[in-house]
């Protein structure tokens, strides 16, 4: 019994003891001030050309339907001459049975010679009756004069003569005209006729198209038409690239120049055309891939050059033009005016300075005034990350309550237990 009221009274004593020894709670005020971590890029006025990336349709820039210019069977056809061949200037295309012609060439240049025979016999009988006007001399006016030199019989005959020479000529060129040729350097896109087909003058054999150089019209929006050189007496059109993504391998791009604007719109898009002049279209002195026609190919105008402005990429221009401006650690939010945008970049006229740190971090709250402080500035002595703390205990007084944009927290601190 007595060792019971001992335990017990050694317990009680033990809570009375830790009761009383047990540490207490300090209130500690403290206050942050609070700085968004960001990041920003410099700015800088200059001139800068915008691109302006549009999609063009490829056209040939020559084009023809071929078709003989005489009639008769065809006899010979040339390998390159079918669809997709290319051809040079002259290359003999396919060749109409010349023989009918031959033979018309044969009648007309005897024809010919026999209007010569009788041209000079006809100039011995003139030289005959000029001796004999001697004896005759003053007895006969100037009428019969005429008649008795036989002028009208030499001019008939001179005249039967140039007809016969006329249709030498003819002939000549119908059996000329059998051989079709290409009249330029050309690729071949569908051809009609074989070797045993009956042709005539306006039937179609063939369809043409020139290699030199292809056009592409693009669709351009009215308000972009200002920022195109279009090219004049002394000075070109605009450079353009093209790019076809989806057929030819990455990085492969051809060059080209503007080089008119077609004076209607579209009448689906109501865009304006411009035409593209390219070089070259097919590859054949240059290492790029050949453009085919009717496709659809990505355009990218290099446009006038924009004088005094700064360039930002389109995605740092927030809501209504604005653009944010981190100014002595605030965000300041500046109007701005943007003269254009392409694809990729805002130019803005009004509104930046050059040396402006634009904001480029998206922030969760907006406001004039609001504190920023940029990456580059963090360092390992402030690991808060752009918050700073000043904490102040109670038994130091009570901290600053009215400082800007200060949160107040309390945070408890223990004591070490007495042992």
């Amino acid at each position: 019994m007595i060792a019971c009221l001992a335990i017990l009274s050694a317990s009680v004593a033990a809570i009375v003891v830790i009761n009383r020894t047990e540490p207490t709670a300090k209130q500690i005020k403290a206050t942050r001030k609070s700085a968004a971590l960001v990041e920003t890029i410099t700015v800088e006025r200059g001139s800068f050309s915008p691109t302006l990336r549009v999609l063009g349709t490829v056209q040939p820039a020559q084009e023809i339907v071929l078709s003989p210019r005489v009639s008769g069977q065809v006899v010979e056809v040339s390998p390159q001459f079918l669809p997709g061949g290319r051809v040079r200037k002259g290359d003999l295309l396919l060749r109409i049975d010349p023989a009918d012609f031959e033979n018309a060439l044969s009648i007309e240049e005897s024809e010919l010679e026999q209007a010569e025979a009788s041209l000079k016999i006809e100039e011995g009988r003139q030289s005959l009756a000029q001796k004999e006007l001697r004896l005759l001399e003053g007895t006969i006016d100037d009428t019969n004069r005429d008649l008795v030199l036989r002028a009208p019989q030499i001019a008939s005959i001179r005249a039967e003569v140039n007809a016969a020479k006329a249709a030498v000529e003819r002939a000549k060129l119908d059996l000329a005209r059998s051989s079709v040729l290409a009249p330029f350097d050309a690729q071949v896109i569908s051809r009609s006729v074989n070797v045993g087909s009956q042709v005539s003058p306006g039937d179609e054999l063939a369809q043409l198209v020139g290699i030199d150089e292809y056009w592409i019209s693009a669709a351009v929006p009215f308000r972009s038409l200002r920022w195109i050189q279009f090219p004049t007496s002394d000075q070109p059109g605009s450079e353009v690239t093209l790019k076809n993504p989806d057929a030819w391998p990455v990085g492969t791009q051809k060059q080209a120049r503007v080089a008119r604007m077609i004076g209607t719109v579209d009448e689906r898009t109501r865009l304006a055309q411009v035409l593209v002049a390219v070089a070259d279209p097919l590859g054949e002195t240059s290492d790029t891939p050949p453009l085919i026609l009717q496709s659809l190919i990505e355009v990218q105008i290099e446009g006038r050059a924009i004088e005094d402005v700064v360039r930002l990429e389109r995605r740092y221009v927030r809501e209504g033009d604005t653009v944010w401006v981190m100014e002595e650690g605030q965000l300041q939010i500046h109007d701005t005016e943007v003269l254009f945008r392409d694809a990729e970049y805002a130019y803005i006229g009004d509104g930046l300075r050059s040396g402006d740190e634009v904001v480029t971090t998206t922030l969760a709250t907006v406001a004039e005034g609001v504190g920023l402080r940029k990456m580059n500035q963090v360092t390992d002595a402030d690991p808060s990350g752009g918050a700073q703390y000043a904490r102040d205990s109670d038994d130091a007084g009570e901290a600053d309550d009215t400082s800007e944009a200060d949160e107040t927290s309390s945070n408890a601190t223990s004591e070490d237990a007495a042992p």
